[in-house]
């Protein structure tokens, strides 16, 4: 489960997160690419765009459900 005490600061604001556990294997940006980049510099993913719609929001959550390490998590 994702650690929001650890939420990775390049996060955009709003309900979903990734935290500092990420090993950077691209399935959430493979899923949800609208909504999660690669940091280039660290090496990991972050969420850049929040989801607003019902549909954006199914392939945020599919995503968040497929991650390897649970490192994405929802305070919503």
């Amino acid at each position: 489960m994702a650690n929001k005490t650890e939420r990775l600061a390049e996060n955009v604001p709003g309900p979903y997160y990734v935290d500092g556990s990420c090993i950077d294997c691209d399935l959430c940006r493979g899923t949800a690419p609208d909504f999660f980049k690669r940091h280039e510099e660290n090496g990991y993913s972050i969420i850049y765009r929040q989801p607003t719609t019902p549909e954006e929001l199914a392939l945020v959550e599919e995503a968040r459900q497929g991650c390897p390490t649970e490192c994405i998590g929802s305070d919503g």
